[in-house]
């Protein structure tokens, strides 16, 4: 009798490169043999860790730690393989039409690399001749408008300041840091008066439109407003992890302890890491 288990050479060849990571998911994916859980998934169920794993690619980067960084390179190229393997599945497209795809775009949109066209540019030109290939892109989609094209699915601040951004383009923004200033000004005396006087969704809505203008201000002072909050996040979690250091020698935890003296802890933290820099 023939034996009907597949063959596990390409799974096993530690050099077969990404032949081998397709072979892998296709054989998770597998409705008779693969991993039930697996099998389960669709576009709307991985999405989430696909952004969660270019977090982490993130992450990795700003601690400058490269061998994690290997590892999570690995783990974002995985979600691009369970995507490409689940659209292979419903005849959308495959795994080497995707890579022809973004080949062909990356060719498409270096005319001074790979055409005719001269190198001899500033990077602004660069940068102007680059929308304007992407923008050309997004007719040839029937995207007409000039907002059309940027993600809904990116995270909310980071969406603003690329609405912003386009938006700006056409011309749609303050001329200067002074306007927006004013502007951050004027959204949050709205938001002091909603909280006093105005329902729990006009509050929302009061705090969101600060929330933008807020990125709008990073934008003209030429800040990720992303990389910022993820750096001041970074920040918050180093101090207050100094706090509870300080805390635990003398035999307390934060619960244990009251707001008076964690403040002060807090700023014992913080003049110490200043006092630390060079």
């Amino acid at each position: 009798m023939a034996d009907s288990r597949p063959d596990d050479t390409l799974i096993h060849d530690s050099d077969a490169g990404i032949e081998r990571l397709l072979e892998i998911m296709r054989r998770l994916r597998d409705p008779q043999t693969g991993c039930p859980w697996d099998i389960e998934q669709d576009f709307d169920t991985i999405a989430p860790y696909t952004i969660e794993e270019a977090y982490e690619v993130a992450d990795a980067i700003e601690r400058r730690d490269w061998a994690e960084l290997e590892g999570e390179l690995g783990d974002l190229l995985l979600q691009s393989v369970y995507h490409t393997a689940m659209g292979e599945e419903a005849g959308h497209f495959t795994f080497q039409s995707v890579v022809r795809n973004i080949a062909d775009k990356m060719v498409a949109r270096h005319p001074h690399v790979f055409g005719d066209e001269s190198r001899e540019k500033s990077a602004e030109q660069q940068t102007a001749d680059w929308e304007a290939i992407k923008a050309a892109e997004r007719a040839d989609k029937a995207q007409k408008g000039t907002l059309d094209g940027v993600a809904v699915g990116l995270p909310a601040l980071l969406r603003a300041y690329k609405l912003q951004k386009r938006a700006a383009r056409v011309g749609f923004d303050w001329p200067s840091t002074d306007e927006v200033l004013e502007k951050i000004t004027e959204e949050a005396a709205e938001l002091v008066e909603a909280r006093d006087t105005l329902s729990q969704d006009e509050i929302e809505e009061e705090f969101g439109d600060l929330l933008f203008v807020m990125a709008n201000l990073g934008r003209h002072l030429k800040i990720d407003p992303e990389a910022a909050l993820r750096a001041a996040n970074a920040k918050f979690t180093r101090r207050f992890a100094g706090v509870e250091a300080r805390l635990a020698e003398i035999g307390k935890t934060p619960d244990q302890s009251d707001l008076a003296e964690m403040d002060a802890l807090w700023d014992a933290v913080k003049a110490a890491e200043k006092a630390a820099r060079p």
